[in-house]
């Protein structure tokens, strides 16, 4: 009876080491699984973080890149920094021979220069215009009184747009006095109004855009014979800086303006070219 009553004490020990083995067994193989169940998280948050940092940099470079060469391509920002300088007749010459030069012989592109005696004298930045066209023609009231042919002027001024056209209008009070002015531009103006007051009445100066006075001569509305002078308003910029002949329309249509008979009536001296 004591040997039954001790036996049964080492079998209830041997159970509970047995459970605690089975315990330390499986801590030990959970463990490792945490382990590398944990690993490739934290690898993940640490390349998340670089990848952003490195994107950011490269973005605003780009874009500081494309705004200067778009500040590169503005006219206004080199004019601004250039200093203006008056037009001179060697301007519209070197002018021509570059449009021309491409496209036409060297006996063609003769015929097309003029000479000095040409032009009358080019304004240097302080005449305003009623000024400046006093100075280049002293003898304009007998001009204007000896003038009677219809469908011409005496005098030619030749603009950007419609509305530098009303400002030389009103800017040359001074100088006009009497005479007749007429308006040569597409603006609110049909050109079959225009050309029916030419034929009708007696207009001395006219103010316009190339590209009408352009229609006017091709329809015979507009003719050049009796002019004696013909202004470019050459010097004044408009709000971009700008020059009438920085414009490529403006600048093309009054290059075939004046290769229609300008230049051929001012190399047989009928007529003066002046540059304001």
């Amino acid at each position: 009876k004591d040997r039954k009553a001790i036996n049964p004490l080492p079998a209830a020990n041997e159970h509970p080491s047995d459970d605690q083995a089975l315990e330390k067994a499986s801590g030990n193989r959970t463990a490792p699984h945490q382990d590398s169940g944990s690993k490739p998280t934290v690898t993940k948050k640490r390349k998340q973080p670089t990848e952003c940092f490195l994107s950011q940099p490269e973005e605003k470079q780009e874009r500081t890149l494309k705004a200067k060469r778009r500040k590169k391509k503005k006219i206004s920002d080199i004019l601004e920094k250039s200093a203006l300088k008056p037009g001179v007749p060697a301007d519209l010459q070197n002018l021509l021979s570059q449009h021309f030069g491409e496209n036409r012989s060297v006996i063609e592109i003769e015929e097309l220069k003029l000479s000095d005696s040409c032009f009358l004298p080019a304004n240097d930045l302080t005449h305003s215009f009623s000024s400046y066209l006093k100075e280049i023609c002293p003898k304009w009231a007998k001009l204007r009184k000896n003038h009677k042919e219809k469908k011409s002027v005496v005098m030619l001024v030749i603009c950007s747009s419609a509305l530098r056209s009303l400002e030389l209008i009103k800017s040359m009070t001074a100088f006009k006095g009497d005479c007749r002015v007429l308006k040569l531009f597409a603006k609110h103006i049909k050109i079959k109004e225009q050309v029916t007051m030419l034929e009708k009445g007696v207009f001395h100066i006219g103010v316009g855009t190339p590209g009408r006075v352009k229609a006017l001569m091709e329809q015979d509305g507009l003719c050049l014979n009796s002019t004696k002078y013909m202004i470019l308003d050459w010097n004044w910029r408009d709000q971009k800086l700008r020059r009438m002949m920085d414009i490529p329309e403006i600048k093309r249509e009054t290059i075939d303006l004046l290769e229609m008979s300008i230049i051929q009536l001012c190399r047989e001296g009928s007529m003066k070219l002046g540059l304001f």
